[in-house]
């Protein structure tokens, strides 16, 4: 079963992330809805994916902190508007991007297809 590790700061957010990812199957083993708390507990659930939203990450940090303590997870950044910050999120360190206004199904094989990196590298 694939590990997730969820960051965002919207409760609401967290919540119907975690419902589509159990109807995936895939377990959520912890969340955060800060920074400081997702570099700080992120390592120790041993996540295979992290999902974290783009809003989430101060000014002056960057995605590479979260690659240094789970270097092995697949990092899919949540992002509210698709536009320059697609491209950002990308080249941040991100291995994928899920728009917040896109459909549950869209989510759904969005968070497939990151899964099926972490099987077949």
């Amino acid at each position: 079963m694939t590990r997730v590790f969820l960051a965002d700061s919207q409760p609401e957010v967290r919540s119907a992330m975690r419902l589509l990812l159990q109807d995936l199957n895939m377990q959520v083993v912890g969340d955060a809805a800060d920074w400081p708390t997702t570099l700080s507990t992120a390592f120790g659930t041993q996540p295979d994916l992290l999902v974290v939203d783009w809003d989430l990450i101060p000014p002056g940090s960057s995605l590479m902190e979260l690659r240094a303590t789970c270097p092995a997870a697949v990092v899919i950044v949540l992002i509210s508007h698709l536009d320059a910050r697609q491209q950002a999120a990308l080249s941040a360190g991100a291995d994928s991007f899920i728009s917040k206004g896109d459909t549950p199904d869209r989510i759904a094989e969005r968070l497939r297809a990151a899964v099926a990196n972490i099987i077949q590298p």
